[in-house]
């Protein structure tokens, strides 16, 4: 893994980084194709709004793609970790008046999932762990990841590729690494995200695509039920694309129509 932090290779971080600390930041993950970012446009409207959620300063975005491409010379195929805290500060919760943000850049190659996923689906776990309400971080990608941490050790592979978490009050919110739909006749239905998970790319790049491809689109209250009588259920984020579901509870599905779709169509604008 290669490592730059503030524009320069590297691999200590200040002690008293903010985002050690209290996890005061943001990250998000994105595939990279000669040192260019895939579907840019949809990551970056996302790091955006996360700043502004956090009150975080966010870096120019001819910043970012500089430091991404110089960080990943040498790796065709890519992954890449883009992380911004409000820096190193004094002890205490009150954030710095005039915050110095740290970026960090971590460049991987790629590893691809097995195509048996895209054509026979994954099994999911139902996670035991309960996501908590905050709306005010509702969407945003921060540090504070702990309640994945912990969900995400509830299984081991193979038997399961995800995990699905529903919140506090029963609603199924997300996978544990991962977005979720699922398909009733031609709609895609999506969980709200007005009081916890996390508001992925490829999740917002469905939103507007999808529609092209003959599907009307819906954010939606959805219980564990629903998902079992769905028509189809699949998982995405930006480095898988969509996972279809083949196993949800005692649940079965073998045909994924709007899956294979929609990364047809990932494939292309990728």
């Amino acid at each position: 893994m290669s490592t730059w932090i503030n524009g320069l290779p590297a691999t200590q971080l200040n002690a008293d980084d903010r985002g050690l600390a209290y996890g005061d930041g943001l990250f998000r993950t994105l595939r990279l194709r000669d040192g260019a970012p895939l579907l840019w446009r949809w990551h970056w409207a996302r790091l955006q709004a996360d700043c502004a959620a956090l009150r975080l300063p966010c870096p120019d975005a001819g910043l970012w793609l500089g430091e991404l491409a110089a960080a990943s010379t040498g790796v065709a195929d890519a992954v890449a970790k883009l992380t911004l805290t409000r820096g190193a500060g004094p002890r205490g919760y009150a954030p710095p008046t005039q915050p110095q943000p740290t970026r960090i850049i971590q460049i991987s190659p790629r590893i691809p999932s097995a195509a048996e996923f895209y054509q026979h689906g994954v099994a999911v776990y139902a996670c035991a762990l309960r996501l908590g309400h905050q709306p005010a971080l509702a969407g945003v990608k921060h540090l504070n990841r702990l309640e994945n941490v912990l969900a995400r050790s509830e299984w081991s592979p193979p038997d399961y590729a995800e995990g699905l978490l529903c919140d506090s009050e029963g609603w199924v919110i997300e996978g544990v690494m991962s977005n979720l739909w699922i398909r009733r006749g031609r709609e895609l239905l999506t969980p709200q995200l007005d009081r916890c998970g996390v508001s992925g790319a490829a999740r917002a790049w469905v939103m507007e695509v999808a529609g092209s491809l003959g599907y009307q689109v819906r954010e939606w209250r959805l219980r564990p039920a629903d998902v079992l009588a769905a028509d189809e259920a699949m998982l995405c984020n930006s480095l898988i694309g969509f996972w279809p579901i083949a196993r949800y509870q005692q649940r079965r599905w073998s045909q994924f129509p709007a899956a294979d779709a929609l990364n047809r169509a990932w494939a292309e604008a990728g």
